[in-house]
């Protein structure tokens, strides 16, 4: 918190008690604000015997502020520690109810307190800085920030996975994506994204799924696969460098060598869907054509993988009605996943996006679903129809990989599952 010239100042500090002890007329403190944590001392002959004993009823979380002069002391965290002349405490609080050993539920149940560790802290502020490097890249690339509406009449991903909820009478869902409204401001725009909350009722229980998750959605005009694939690879490569190096002390204090993502480069490796099924057949996978890849299938084929790496072309029937189908393959589509190295799985899925009205028609019916809940989105391909592809990332995906956390709901602040929607 304090350099070498702030020796001798005299400062005046708010904050939050991070840990606290009294030893005889000398009070200890290590209390913490938003630049960081700073150990205090407190003698009773200098703050006065009324002050004293209030300081000294400061709970964990008990709110203060102070007056004091910065010194040196090699024992004290950094290196250096305040001197305290006054102590005014704003809020002593109840003791706080967070410690080790405690179930997870019970943890979860608690989460509006428990994202007050040093932990959270910092995971929180790396996952400010992805946030923004992902906008610095994409202003930098020209592409435009959009606000879709997360409210639709339309699922656009398949119903079964969508929340839907009475819209005053009429059907309505929250967004599984912003892809479908993308394209129709990609027209007069050429190159836009959006970042926005997207929804899925998926009752899938496993360390890399949210009901609630930040999505990061990319449409780019005149883009076939290959163009595409080159772009996220480059805005994954910036973005993550630009984040090792703006927060190593974070990624440091987390467990993660900023090394090891200032070294990440493109391009990253192809691996068309054929050869993944070659690969986990050779692992002992009982997979064949049309298998999807789950959590165990991704896992086997990065786990040894120091990058992200692209599994390309699956078959058509396993993504959405709007992917293109291949021009070479009619059974396959012009889609990729990224898949996060060291068995991370999936953080982004994309491809090129089909234009012909027939087709999209086709597949939508194949789905059992009413093609006229979709007319609006046939008429933007019948003014000024061009070729585009995009991508969808999953932030909290992306950053689980770069801190390494064991469970994607250590990523956001308040998780929610198919067990959980409070607090």
């Amino acid at each position: 918190m304090f350099a070498e010239p702030a020796v001798g100042t005299s400062v005046r500090l708010h904050g939050w008690v991070r840990r606290a002890r009294s030893s005889g007329g000398l009070l200890f403190l290590v209390i913490r604000d938003r630049t960081g944590s700073v150990q205090v001392t407190a003698k009773r002959d200098v703050l006065g015997e009324e002050a004293f004993q209030k300081a000294s009823q400061l709970q964990l979380e008990g709110s203060l502020e102070l007056e004091g002069t910065v010194a040196t002391d090699p024992r004290a965290p950094g290196g250096r520690e305040v001197r305290a002349t006054s102590i005014h405490v704003i809020d002593a609080g109840a003791p706080f109810p967070i410690f080790k050993d405690q179930t997870e539920e019970y943890r979860l149940d608690k989460r509006h307190l428990v994202i007050r560790s040093s932990e959270h802290v910092a995971t929180f502020r790396v996952k400010a800085e992805l946030l923004a490097a992902f906008r610095r890249f994409l202003a930098a690339e020209d592409v435009l920030e959009m606000t879709p509406s997360v409210l639709t009449g339309n699922a656009a991903e398949g119903g079964s996975e969508a929340f839907q909820f009475d819209y005053f009478g009429r059907p309505g869902y929250l967004s599984q994506t912003a892809q479908l409204y993308l394209e129709a401001l990609l027209v007069p725009n050429e190159r836009v994204y959006a970042l926005t909350p997207s929804f899925r009722a998926e009752k899938s229980r496993t360390p890399r799924h949210l009901t609630e998750y930040l999505h990061l959605e990319v449409e780019l005009a005149w883009c076939d696969l290959d163009s595409l694939l080159e772009f996220i690879e480059r805005m994954i490569a910036t973005s993550v460098a630009e984040v090792a190096q703006r927060c190593a002390p974070e990624l440091k204090e987390l467990g993660r060598a900023p090394e090891e993502l200032t070294s990440l480069a493109p391009p990253f490796r192809r691996m068309p869907y054929s050869e993944a099924l070659d690969r986990l057949k050779e692992k002992g996978f009982d997979v064949s054509w049309g298998s999807d890849l789950r959590t165990a299938e991704e896992a086997a084929l990065t786990m040894e993988e120091r990058a992200p790496i692209f599994v390309t072309h699956f078959p058509k029937e396993l993504k959405a009605f709007y992917m293109l189908e291949t021009p070479s393959d009619a059974r396959t589509a012009e889609a990729a996943d990224l898949l996060a190295p060291e068995g991370f799985g999936e953080i982004v899925g994309a491809s090129c996006r089909e234009t012909d009205i027939a087709k999209l028609t086709e597949r939508l019916r194949a789905n059992n679903v009413d093609p006229a809940e979709y007319e609006w989105y046939f008429e933007i391909r019948r003014h000024g129809n061009v070729p585009h592809a995009g991508f969808g990332l999953g932030v909290e995906r992306v950053l689980r990989w770069m801190l390494r956390r064991e469970h994607i709901r250590e990523t956001t602040p308040f998780p929610r599952t198919p067990s959980r929607h409070t607090p």
